[in-house]
């Protein structure tokens, strides 16, 4: 079984930092994609930000400067170092893995977390 498991989620002041977590844990040959995607209430899901094996990240442009997504390959996780926190950052924001589990090595399959609440303000 494979899971993946966020924290880091909380009440923060405008203006200031958060560090979302996320651990993906069992049966994995390997990870592709790793990413946070958020939602809030009546909106649809966006991709906040995502980072291949390599290294390569994509940021969506209203968290360009502010946010940082690092991932660690040898620990399978991922983290997003939000800075600089607005209001609008408000949202439930999930974790995304493309990964190979051991049980079907030759399709990837996409996972997410459940999901932890981020909300900004004063």
């Amino acid at each position: 079984q494979v899971q993946l498991v966020e924290s880091g989620g909380g009440l923060v002041q405008p203006g200031g930092s958060l560090r979302l977590s996320c651990a993906a844990s069992g049966n994995i040959f390997s990870i592709n994609t790793m990413g946070w995607y958020r939602q809030a209430p009546g909106k649809q899901r966006e991709l906040v930000a995502a980072v291949t094996r390599g290294g390569t990240a994509t940021y969506a442009e209203s968290v360009k400067g502010r946010f940082t997504i690092a991932r660690d390959n040898a620990k399978n996780t991922v983290n997003l170092q939000m800075n600089s926190l607005k209001p609008e950052d408000t949202a439930v924001y999930y974790c995304n893995a493309e990964l190979y589990p051991f049980s079907t090595m030759l399709n990837s399959r996409v996972y997410w977390g459940q999901g932890t609440q981020v909300t900004v303000s004063s």
